[in-house]
């Protein structure tokens, strides 16, 4: 097991009415930046030295949401997945606790695993009663610009949320290109970016309320025969409340810009004032 002083931490907690990040501790190859915020939410932005990860790299990031807190983790770029020469697997691991009333938005940019890459990412988080957790999880096929398409060797993520010490969410996904078909319509098909979204908090929260409202107007209508072809959506979208306390959004689409709408808009809930009084993300798109 890794040891404490292996990991990066970030620690938000309420300081004079104001969130402020109080704990700070970033170890290479990521950086953690903390630009202003206003109306006293925290906003910290996931960095690297290199612009990516290459094989071997280990990231290690503990985050915690004090009382009351409202805490925003984006990213400064796409996480690009360096070509893996010699076996070696890119990994990172966030541990993540929320103590009451806490709220934290996970946002991060699409992963793109380069031709030849091996990725593996976990994310764990504890949640008090009545905090609130929204968790973005983007992927791209490769480098797409280019032509890249699924030209990666391996990827791996994991997400395990507990509330109150009781699990409440399990979501693993684990692709091989070379053992699987991605163009096949029980993987990818046409679509070249997946986009996944976990709400999980009290069910009585009009936060979770307010998100969940959201997410059940972007739910796609069913179709009207057995003979609906999805193929020519831009962008397809699916929800599920998988439990009371929690949501689950899935999105598959043809390219990044195809998802603009469906990010704007949640955004846009976010930036109203039960959440962060200001989208954090408004000056980067």
């Amino acid at each position: 097991m890794p040891s404490v002083t292996d990991w990066s931490e970030l620690e938000v907690a309420q300081v004079q009415g104001r969130n402020r990040l109080i704990t700070c501790r970033n170890l290479q190859p990521l950086k953690l930046l903390n630009p202003a915020a206003p109306v006293g939410s925290c906003h910290v932005v996931l960095s690297s030295y290199g612009g990516g990860m290459v094989a071997g790299d280990t990231i290690r990031l503990r985050i915690t949401g004090g009382a009351g807190t409202r805490l925003f983790v984006s990213s400064q770029s796409n996480t690009k997945i360096f070509k893996s020469i010699d076996g070696q697997v890119a990994e990172q691991h966030v541990a993540g606790t929320l103590a009451d009333d806490a709220l934290a938005v996970v946002f991060p940019d699409p992963v793109v695993p380069q031709a030849g890459s091996r990725y593996r990412q976990l994310q764990h988080w504890n949640l008090a009663a009545n905090s609130l957790l929204l968790v973005v999880d983007w992927l791209h096929s490769g480098r797409m610009d280019i032509g890249e398409k699924f030209e990666f060797h391996s990827f791996f993520s994991e997400l395990q949320v507990r509330r109150e010490g009781r699990l409440v969410l399990l979501d693993r996904f684990s692709f091989h290109p070379t053992e699987h078909i991605a163009t096949s319509p029980a993987n990818f098909g046409a679509y070249q970016t997946t986009f996944s979204l976990y709400l999980v908090g009290n069910p009585t929260d009009p936060r979770f309320t307010r998100l969940a409202q959201l997410l059940e107007q972007l739910r796609m209508p069913l179709p009207d025969t057995p003979q609906f072809d999805l193929s020519g959506h831009d962008c397809l979208v699916a929800v599920a409340q998988v439990r009371p306390e929690v949501y689950v959004l899935r999105a598959s689409a043809h390219s990044r810009h195809a998802l603009q709408p469906l990010c704007a808009q949640l955004l846009a809930v976010l930036a109203e004032e039960a959440f962060f009084s200001y989208n954090p993300l408004a000056r980067k798109y």
